[in-house]
């Protein structure tokens, strides 16, 4: 690892002023030799600089920037999160399971308890793919700047069978499918001094759109916020996440769904696939197929089988399409 300067932000203008560069334009060379990044718990920029994938010159510690690790939720405006707030404090947090359940299961699950309890929000969200071609200093995948994807015709049993036309990695935050699913926002505060808050549906970037980032972070901006709508006495969720084994493992498949359910019937439904592109997806088929119905046995099969529609898997990686279709008629079945 490089010899790097250590710069602890009192405010988060302050942190703003010493930051010039994100990790991904590090990471693709697109900033002098002089780079400073924002680091809060560091579970994974400090990945990358052992794997010798980043060596910026400067970190901008965010961890004790004040009001930054708070939690607070009203009935009527609903849940807001912190960015510095740690995945531990989620997961203890006793408003969070009683009112966002798929949440609180998705947080419980991410990674081991060592590492909850260092790992941000903010980080989680922001993280970057944990795809074996993009950390490995021996390939040049997409991600890092060339045209190629080597696990579209490499070792890519755990890659994506959706929207993986030219790169096939997943995303690896398990929250933000319970995020999405909650229809949360991201607030992102910008040097100027302004704020702007964006859907989770539209914070996450496509490698179509732009390969060298997983979301819309630019330089001068941070994440100072999650926010999450209210849930009713009628919202029902569910998440459940498969490993490759039963330990705290990278999800091969996870899935949030949320419903707004009056007796048995679904009025709506949220239903959303991490570890299946290389962006948490919201399915609308899925949707669709539930939305209006009594919730039974044969309804949550219809669902899951429309939530599959127009998979394209790897040569590798087809057992995820029968294990999607059973996890989601699981979820759904799990919220009556």
């Amino acid at each position: 690892m490089n010899k790097f300067s250590w710069y602890d932000a009192k405010t988060v203008n302050d942190a703003l002023e010493q930051v010039n560069a994100t990790v991904s334009e590090v990471l693709a060379s697109k900033v002098s030799d002089q780079s400073a990044v924002f680091k809060c718990g560091g579970t994974d920029l400090l990945d990358m600089m052992k794997e010798g994938l980043v060596a910026p010159k400067k970190i901008v510690n965010i961890k004790n920037i004040a009001g930054l690790d708070a939690i607070s939720y009203h009935q009527k405006s609903g849940l807001k999160i912190g960015a510095n707030v740690t995945l531990a404090q989620m997961e203890a947090n006793a408003e969070i399971k009683q009112n966002y359940l798929a949440l609180h299961q998705a947080v419980a699950h991410a990674g081991t308890p060592q590492i909850r309890n260092m790992a941000s929000l903010g980080g989680n969200l922001a993280q970057r793919t944990r795809c074996w071609y993009f950390r490995s200093l021996d390939h040049e995948c997409l991600r890092k700047g060339s045209g190629t994807c080597f696990a579209r015709n490499g070792e890519n049993e755990f890659h994506a069978i959706m929207k993986n036309g030219s790169c096939s990695s997943v995303h690896a935050s398990s929250v933000s499918t319970a995020l999405m699913a909650f229809d949360a926002s991201v607030e992102i505060a910008a040097a100027d001094g302004k704020k702007r808050t964006v859907k989770m549906t539209e914070f996450f970037v496509t490698p179509g759109d732009d390969s060298s980032r997983e979301s819309i972070l630019e330089a001068n901006e941070l994440i100072t916020a999650v926010i999450i709508p209210p849930s009713g006495s009628k919202t029902k969720s569910y998440y459940i996440k498969q490993g490759a084994r039963e330990s705290y493992d990278w999800a091969i498949a996870d899935v949030a769904v949320v419903l707004e359910v009056s007796g048995s019937k679904c009025k709506n439904a949220n239903i959303v696939l991490g570890a299946a592109a290389p962006v948490p997806i919201r399915s609308e088929a899925a949707s669709t197929a539930l939305i209006g119905k009594e919730i039974t046995e044969q309804t949550a099969k219809d669902s899951a089988e429309a939530s599959m529609k127009g998979a394209t898997p790897l040569s590798k990686n087809a057992y995820k399409v029968p294990l999607f279709k059973a996890i989601v008629k699981r979820a759904i079945l799990k919220t009556t």
